[in-house]
Formats: structure tokens, C-alpha cells, sequence
């Protein structure tokens, strides 16, 4: 299992309850959590996906993300 982090334009509570079904519906991520109190809006994801596949998700899901 890996953790990755990214940097985001998940920045508040809306933006986090919006992309929640799509990061919960991947069982590959064991878990997930995002810092919308952190300038770069950080997530951290712990799973088994690349970085590659989690941004995927996070666009998929309307936002943008980048390796932090």
C-alpha cells in the first residue's frame, strides 16, 4: 500500500462531499483525507493506485490535482 499526496482544488466542505462518492467507490484507496485548512488543499490517499490513476479520479470528479 502507498500514500500519495496531491495538491488540489478541493477547498471546502461542498468540494469535499462532491468528490467523496468517487474516492469512496474506488476499493483500491484504503483511505483518504484532504487538508482544505493547507494553501495547496493537500489529499492524501492510501491505497494500492498509481498517482497517475488517483489524479484520473480527482478530475473525473470536476477538480484538479498535482503530486504535492
Amino acid at each position: 500500500m502507498k500514500t500519495l499526496r496531491f495538491n488540489t482544488t478541493i477547498n471546502c466542505a461542498n468540494c469535499v462531499r462532491a468528490i467523496t462518492p468517487t474516492l469512496n467507490g474506488e476499493k483500491a484507496i484504503s483511505s483518504w483525507q484532504v487538508d482544505t485548512e493547507n494553501p495547496n488543499k493537500v489529499l492524501t490517499v492510501s491505497g494500492d493506485l498509481s498517482a497517475e490513476q488517483v489524479m484520473a479520479l480527482i478530475v473525473e470528479a470536476g477538480f484538479e490535482a498535482r503530486p504535492a
